[in-house]
C-alpha cells in the first residue's frame, strides 16, 4: 500500500511543509490500515512547526493531532483490540501521523463515529471537543447557573466549549476580535473584545467573579485570568498563545507556566488553577485512557447527530495545500477549525 503524507522537515514557515509517498507496512496483530478522510489544523501544528511544541518528535515527522477514517484492512485481533470491521468510519487522537492519505494504528485507539455523523464534522471535535468536555466537567466542574469566561470563543476549543457551556445551563462570556463578535454571540455567550479591558468589562457582567476561566493564551494575561475568579473559582489553562511567536524554548514556557499555576493553586483563598494536559494518563493508565476517551468521544458526536452542537468547519484543504491551510489557521481570522481533507477541492476553485 502507498500513501502520500505532508512532511514537517524542519522548523520553518508553513511553506517548508513537502508531500512524498512511501509503502505502508501491512497492519500487524491489533492493528487496522485507515483510509484518512479528515485531519484537522491545531495549535499543536502551529508550535511544531516553531520547534516550541513541549513534547514533539524529532524532524522530520508528519503532523496531524487527528483524523477521521474509515477502516480498509485489519492485522489479527490484539487482547486490546476492539472488533471493527471493515468499512467502519473511526476517529482517533494521534498526536502526529494524521496529514496522510492512509495511516497504520492500534485498533485499540480508534473509536466509531456513528451513523449520520460525517467525516470533516466529526473531525473538528476530536480533539477540541474531547479538551472541552473534560476542562468543562473534569477539571472545572461547572454547574447549571454559574457564570464562566471563555478566551478565544471563536476558535477550535473555544466555540466547543461555548456550546457545551450553554448546553449545560451556564452564562458564557466569550472573548474574541472585534469581527468575531457576532460569531460568538450567535454561539449564545455574551461576546466581549480581547483587546479592551477584559477584567473590567467582566466585573460589570459578572461583579462578584465567575466560577471558572478557560485560558488558552498564558503569558501575562493569566493573572488576569486569575483575578476574574469568584471565591471556589478555578482557573483551567490550557494553552500559551501569546508566546507562539516569541524565540525560546516551549518546554521552558510550559514548566514556568505550570510552576506559576501551582503556586496560585495552594494559596489558601478557595480558589483553584490548573493546567489541562489532554495526554494526562495515556503512559500510566492506557486502558483507563482509552476508555475515558471513548466515552467522552461517543458523548460529543451524540450531541452533534442530534443538533445539540453544531460542528464549526472555517475551511477545508487537501493535502497538497497544507502549507495554506496551517498559514490560515494562524491568520487569526477562522472561526471554527481548519481541516485537511485528502482529495478536497482546492480552496481557491471552490466560493469562499
Amino acid at each position: 500500500m502507498r500513501t502520500t503524507e505532508v512532511v514537517l522537515p524542519a522548523v520553518g514557515e508553513p511553506e517548508i511543509l513537502t508531500l512524498r509517498s512511501r509503502d505502508l507496512p501491512e497492519p500487524g496483530p491489533g492493528q487496522a490500515l485507515v483510509r484518512v478522510e479528515a485531519s484537522g489544523v491545531t495549535f499543536a501544528e502551529q508550535q511544531m512547526r516553531r520547534g516550541k511544541y513541549y513534547d514533539m518528535p524529532g524532524f522530520p515527522f508528519v503532523p496531524g493531532y487527528d483524523l477521521v477514517g474509515v477502516v480498509e484492512r485489519t492485522g489479527p485481533s490484539g487482547p486490546d483490540a476492539p472488533a471493527l470491521p471493515v468499512g467502519q468510519r473511526v476517529a482517533a487522537l494521534t498526536k502526529t501521523g494524521g496529514w496522510a492519505e492512509h495511516v497504520v494504528i492500534d485498533a485499540a485507539d480508534l473509536v466509531p463515529v456513528p451513523d449520520g455523523v460525517d467525516a470533516v464534522r466529526a473531525e473538528t471535535l476530536i480533539t477540541n471537543g474531547a479538551t472541552a468536555w473534560r476542562m468543562l466537567h473534569r477539571t472545572a466542574k461547572v454547574r447549571p447557573g454559574d457564570t464562566v469566561v471563555v478566551h478565544g470563543a471563536n476558535g477550535g476549543v473555544g466555540s466547543v466549549l461555548v456550546q457545551l457551556a450553554r448546553g449545560h445551563g451556564a452564562r458564557v462570556i466569550g472573548t474574541a476580535s472585534a469581527r468575531n463578535q457576532q460569531a460568538v454571540a450567535d454561539l449564545g455567550a455574551v461576546p466581549v473584545d480581547y483587546r479592551g479591558d477584559v477584567p473590567a468589562r467582566v466585573r460589570e457582567l459578572a461583579p462578584g467573579g465567575v466560577a471558572a476561566v478557560f485560558d488558552h493564551v498564558g503569558g501575562e494575561g493569566i493573572k488576569d485570568s486569575w483575578r476574574m475568579l469568584a471565591p471556589g473559582g478555578t482557573l483551567v489553562s490550557y494553552g500559551s498563545a501569546s508566546t507562539r511567536d516569541r524565540a525560546g524554548s516551549g518546554t521552558v514556557t510550559v514548566l514556568k507556566l505550570v510552576a506559576r499555576l501551582a503556586v496560585w493553586n495552594i494559596l489558601p483563598n478557595g480558589r483553584g488553577a490548573h493546567f489541562f494536559n489532554l495526554w494526562a494518563g495515556k503512559a500510566r493508565r492506557p486502558q483507563r485512557f482509552r476508555a475515558e476517551l471513548r466515552a467522552d468521544l461517543e458523548r460529543i458526536f451524540g450531541l452533534l447527530r442530534s443538533g445539540a452542537i453544531e460542528a464549526r468547519v472555517d475551511r477545508v484543504y487537501p493535502l497538497e495545500q497544507a502549507a495554506e491551510a496551517m498559514r490560515h489557521a494562524e491568520s487569526g481570522t477562522v472561526v471554527g477549525k481548519v481541516v485537511i481533507a485528502p482529495g478536497a477541492e482546492p480552496v481557491e476553485q471552490r466560493s469562499q
